[in-house]
């Protein structure tokens, strides 16, 4: 085993990790992780991540339901059009794209660079969304309906088919400002919403035009488990602030590090 897949093992746990805590985060690290540490490909790198954060959102999902921190009229309203939106892009979307996208002047943007492109795009909203440190109302315990949910699931859903992007980073803001959820109740309940997204999205989009690598997957996956259990546990004893500012920074870093990979050292 390389050093970088070494490196590529302990980055799965620190990605349980992240979605245990914040409710998303997770294939903001996976996408980079399985593209540059283990070199595979855009359409290998987000289908497996789509499985990878799909498998850990769900045990953290559980793991939340059980503690009752679920808002499962969310999930349903939230969730429905976001998978529909993931199961398109991931069934005829992805599986089309030419090679080449475009061409401007003399260069060429590439799938891989479009797909990773749109990937560190969605970085920064992540960061952004994290450094805005929006709380929303404390006292609301269940979901306010909104017709938004519907448009903002699909959209996200579609988003997440893209890019192999869990969306949680969009979902947790988009559950605390619309269906007024509070801030650990829209974590909690977006790892389902995730989890739903990215499994289907994998399974009705990937396996059928990918030859999967089962055995690393869920060597994976075990690992990113382990982390999220431990993420989730830790989400009720601690607070976050400075760790998610932290973290913020450090994806700001990673979407440079891919925009000058892809764009400029390719």
């Amino acid at each position: 085993m390389s050093l970088e897949e070494i490196i590529g093992f302990v980055s799965a746990l620190f990605i349980g990790l992240v979605l245990g805590l914040m409710g998303g985060g997770g294939s903001i690290l996976a996408v980079p992780v399985l593209a540059y540490l283990f070199d595979f490909d855009e359409k290998v790198a987000t289908a497996y991540s789509l499985f990878i954060v799909g498998s850990t959102s769900l045990v953290g999902g559980i793991k939340q339901a059980i503690n009752k921190m679920v808002d499962w009229r969310a999930v349903f309203i939230f969730g429905i059009p976001a998978v529909v939106g993931v199961s398109i892009v991931r069934l005829f979307v992805v599986p089309n794209l030419p090679e080449n996208l475009f061409k401007i002047g003399d260069f060429m943007v590439t799938r891989r660079m479009g797909m990773f492109g749109l990937f560190s795009v969605l970085m920064l909203f992540a960061a952004i969304s994290i450094l805005s440190n929006r709380q929303g109302p404390l006292r609301k315990q269940k979901s306010k309906f909104h017709p938004l949910l519907l448009s903002e699931g699909f959209f996200i859903g579609s988003l997440t088919g893209l890019v192999g992007a869990g969306g949680g980073f969009l979902i947790v803001p988009a559950l605390m400002v619309i269906a007024q959820l509070e801030i650990k109740r829209a974590a909690a309940t977006s790892l389902f919403i995730i989890a739903t997204n990215s499994l289907i999205g994998f399974f009705i989009g990937d396996v059928m035009h990918l030859e999967i690598d089962w055995l690393f997957l869920l060597e994976f996956v075990s690992i990113s488990m382990i982390g999220i259990l431990i993420g989730t546990y830790l989400a009720k004893k601690v607070s976050t602030p400075k760790m998610k500012r932290m973290f913020a920074f450090f994806i700001i870093a990673m979407a440079i590090f891919i925009f000058i990979e892809e764009f400029i050292l390719n």
